[in-house]
């Protein structure tokens, strides 16, 4: 047997070798169950989190929002004349801006030149910006942002009197009465601190609270340092001489 007759018969030894080692049956590739299940359960209906509302929100009646603005009716802030929104609708550059709240209470964006915006949250207001811009935009995808705040002139807290600074103040949550005294300055020389009143509206009454601004700010006497409702008027009156 020549050299070369060597060769191709160990070449075609290796070669069936090979084939023989090929023959296993295939193993079927499956999905684990649970991991199954979780990709089939999230895949037609996955929920995308933010304050936006899309046009593909089941006929344009339901918006995705943050987990805060499920207290649209509570806690949520609601937009007042003198707000500064951002409206950003997405994929959109030419719709995206800046837009002031008007005194009337109304805003105007390109495609939307008057809408009401005082008295609602930003998820509404979202929602209601959506179902205008849907004549123009496929699938519009909105989101309004507070940029800052006035608040609505009902739910300001105003104050009068011998303050160093008086003024109107947005209302926030937890707001108390040394907040608002930092906020405003504090006192002037001529103040009776003592005999300040809170004024508050309960529906048709009105409550006179009686704090002493003195004792708050000079003697750190805590306990007068109430909380402040949304309407609260501080009425600080001079002093006798």
């Amino acid at each position: 047997m020549t050299v070369l007759s060597r060769l191709a018969c160990c070449a075609a030894i290796i070669l069936l070798a090979g084939c023989a080692g090929d023959a296993r049956p295939p193993v079927a590739m499956t999905r684990a169950p649970a991991v199954a299940a979780a990709n089939d359960a999230a895949a037609p209906g996955a929920k995308m989190m933010g304050a936006t509302t899309t046009g593909a929100a089941a006929g344009g009646a339901a918006a995705t929002a943050t987990p805060g603005a499920a207290e649209d009716d509570g806690g949520t802030y609601v937009i007042g004349p003198g707000d500064q929104l951002h409206v950003f609708v997405y994929d959109s550059p030419q719709l995206t801006m800046d837009v002031p709240v008007r005194p009337d209470g109304r805003i105007s964006t390109p495609l939307v030149p008057e809408m009401v915006a005082a008295g609602k949250t930003p998820s509404q207001l979202a929602h209601d910006l959506t179902e205008r811009l849907k004549e123009f935009v496929k699938d519009p995808n909105v989101t309004v942002i507070v940029r800052s705040f006035v608040g609505p002139l009902n739910r300001q807290i105003r104050v009068i009197g011998e303050a160093a600074e008086p003024q109107a103040i947005p209302y926030r949550e937890h707001l108390t009465l040394l907040d608002v005294m930092i906020m405003t300055k504090g006192l002037t020389r001529y103040a009776a601190g003592n005999r300040a009143v809170i004024v508050r509206s309960n529906g048709d009454k009105q409550e006179s609270i009686h704090v002493r601004l003195s004792d708050l700010l000079k003697d750190g006497d805590i306990s007068q340092n109430v909380e402040m409702q949304p309407g609260d008027t501080l009425i600080i009156p001079q002093t006798w001489f």
